[in-house]
Parts: structure tokens; C-alpha cells; sequence
């Protein structure tokens, strides 16, 4: 626990500042300067093709312990198609560039109410995050517009401390998104590629588009989430169970929202999911290396068996071997089997790692 989590301590040469279209560098004494201070600057307009700087900080230390925004169009075409990079210190590359939707755990870019530890939307209609993103000389976060669409109106605030004393334990906050619109039979999603360095993984949001045209209505999930630590090689240290197991339900998923677990969205007629799990009160420390996968890997059951012998298409069994399933003589198999699978799987994955920007 740091010392400005004691809410009745006021530490000495922390001080608050807010960036927002009304200030955007969070300047002392600068705030709401437009139309003689009547609200003349409070949100931003974002054309197709440009790029916003949202916040810079100089020359000190701080914390960043809030984002707030919210946009006129909160399409998942606009929540996926805006772009959002944090830089660190003066770094040349970025420790977050990622899809906007994606940050805020939204991997289809579909916004709802929802309320995590670490992020929030109370009515559907905005994004927050309560993530604590320390510096050490400075940061500056930018939001680029991929889309070919244009925002009229973006209002944010990011609030943060100044002047923070980090010690060297303290690293440096971190996102990635990964997405492959078709994953490979028999090689897991990379959720986190091998990444060096001491820091700590926070989790990761999960985002599947089930293939039923191949595989119909069978489940997706079965496959284990592998994190492999400190010169792990072949086989990782921790190892789960499967996806619905390693956000702490069972049995396919519904829509759930907890606090360090859930599944905001089981979409089950098109066979659509978006599900996440945070690390915080089970830490996943690492002090040399860290990879994480998770495995594409299905199962039937006796109707969905006979669905898969419908469709006609080529099934594998989830073995060393990987051979084919004779789906032709469905009752000489049993009532229930794995089977490898290629989806449309994307994440993005958080982390805390102890240089502000990888290698």
C-alpha cells in the first residue's frame, strides 16, 4: 500500500492536476480559460485520419489514477477504429497502443454497463479506468482516429498526481493487444508473446467469434490459459483448467460482472463472447521472462456430435496425435470428446513492467 492510498494523509509535494480539452496540459491555474471561463472548450472534435494529444506531463513525477471519455458516437466501428498510445519518460515507442475499446475491456467494441476493478461505464455511455499508471519524468497520451468516421464531440478528463516518489520496485504500466481472425489448429493464442524483464502480468480481456459455420453450436472453451515464468520452456508453471474455468465459473459462460472476473457479453445465437480476469489479489509475479497462451481446443456432447457429423467438415482430436475423428460412426465415440478448434480470437492483455517501453 502506498502512502496516498490513506485517504486522511495529505503528502507532502503531491499535488493534483487534471488534463481535459479545458486544460490540456493541466497547467496550475490554467483551466477554462475559452469564453472567459462559461464552459467554452469542453470537448474535442476527431476527424478521419487525425491525431489528438490528450495529455502531456514534463520534467516530474506522477501517477495517472483516472481516465474518463466519453464520444457522440460510441459505435464498435468508432471503439475499435480510435487508436489510444501512452508513452512513458520520453520514450521513443509506446507502452500502451492499443484499440480504445480494447483498453477499456470492450474486445468487440460493444459498450454496456459494467463495473471491474479496474474499469467502469455506469450507464453504457462512457469509459473509466482506475488503473495506476506511474511515471518518472513525464507522459503524454495521444488517441489516433483509424476509422474513416469522425467524432463531433470527445469529452475526457485524465486526473493524476504529480511529484510521486517511485522507488526502484515501482515499473511502468503496460498494454497489448493481440487479434487473429483465425487462430492455427494446435498453436495456442499468444495472449502475451515472451516478454523479459521483472514486473508483474494483471490480467487480460478475452474477446472469441466462434466459427459455428465449421463447428456449429459445440463449445469453444475447453482450451487451459499457460503462463510461463522465469525461463519456463516447453511447459509452463501455471497452468488452468479452461476458459470459463479461468475467470471462476464453469460450464460455458454467461454474462457475469465482478470485480476481478466476468463475461460482459454471451452472445450465444451468433455465438459471440467477451470475458475477463484481473490479477490482483492473486498476483502473477515474474522476474525474468513471461508468456501467456491460452489453447483453442472444443468439445461435443451427444447433440452437438451429431451437428459436426453434419456439417462434414474435418475435426481433430485434442492429442498428442492430433488425428482425425471418424465423425461417420458417431456411436462408436464417446458422449463427450475434445476436439481442436480455429476461431477469431483477439485480447488485450495488462501488465506492470519494470522499463517504459519493450525492447
Amino acid at each position: 500500500m502506498s502512502q496516498v492510498d490513506l485517504w486522511y494523509q495529505v503528502p507532502a509535494g503531491l499535488h493534483t492536476r487534471w488534463s481535459s480539452p479545458e486544460n490540456v496540459n493541466g497547467d496550475k491555474g490554467a483551466g477554462g480559460r475559452a469564453a472567459g471561463g462559461r464552459k467554452g472548450s469542453p470537448w474535442f472534435t476527431l476527424h478521419s485520419g487525425q491525431t489528438l494529444r490528450l495529455s502531456e506531463v514534463t520534467g516530474t513525477s506522477g501517477t495517472i489514477r483516472r481516465i474518463w471519455m466519453t464520444l457522440s458516437d460510441r459505435s464498435p466501428a468508432m471503439l475499435m477504429g480510435l487508436r489510444i498510445t501512452i508513452y512513458w519518460d520520453g520514450a521513443p515507442e509506446p507502452a500502451v497502443d492499443v484499440p480504445l475499446g480494447s483498453l477499456f475491456g470492450l474486445g468487440l467494441g460493444e459498450l454496456g454497463p459494467y463495473q471491474t476493478a479496474l474499469f467502469s461505464s455506469p450507464e453504457g455511455r462512457s469509459l473509466t479506468s482506475y488503473i495506476p499508471m506511474p511515471f518518472r519524468t513525464g507522459m503524454r497520451i495521444e488517441l489516433h482516429n483509424e476509422s474513416n468516421l469522425h467524432v463531433d464531440h470527445l469529452y475526457y478528463d485524465i486526473d493524476y498526481t504529480i511529484g510521486d516518489d517511485h522507488g526502484p520496485e515501482v515499473c511502468y504500466f503496460h498494454a497489448l493487444y493481440r487479434h487473429q481472425h483465425q487462430t492455427a489448429l494446435r498453436q495456442d493464442f499468444e495472449v502475451l508473446p515472451a516478454i523479459s524483464g521483472r514486473g508483474r502480468y494483471l490480467g487480460a480481456h478475452f474477446s472469441v467469434i466462434a466459427d459455428h459455420a465449421r463447428y456449429g453450436r459445440s463449445w469453444w472453451g475447453e482450451g487451459e490459459v499457460k503462463i510461463y515464468l522465469d525461463g519456463d520452456q516447453d511447459l509452463p508453471t501455471l497452468c488452468g483448467t479452461g476458459a470459463e474455468d479461468y475467470i471462476g465459473t464453469g460450464w460455458e459462460l454467461g454474462t457475469s460482472n465482478h470485480l476481478y472476473q466476468g463475461c460482459l457479453l454471451a452472445d450465444k445465437e451468433n455465438m459471440r463472447y467477451s470475458f475477463y480476469r484481473y490479477h490482483v489479489l492473486d498476483p502473477v509475479y515474474f522476474h525474468e521472462d513471461i508468456k501467456v497462451t491460452i489453447q483453442q481446443i472444443g468439445c461435443w456432447g451427444p447433440e452437438t456430435l451429431l451437428e459436426l457429423k453434419s456439417l462434414g467438415n474435418p475435426v481433430y482430436a485434442a492429442s498428442s496425435e492430433g488425428e482425425e475423428i471418424n465423425l461417420e460412426q458417431p456411436e462408436k465415440l464417446p458422449p463427450f470428446g475434445l476436439f481442436e478448434r480455429e476461431d477469431n480470437w483477439s485480447s488485450c492483455a495488462y501488465l506492470y513492467l519494470d522499463r517504459p517501453m519493450l525492447d
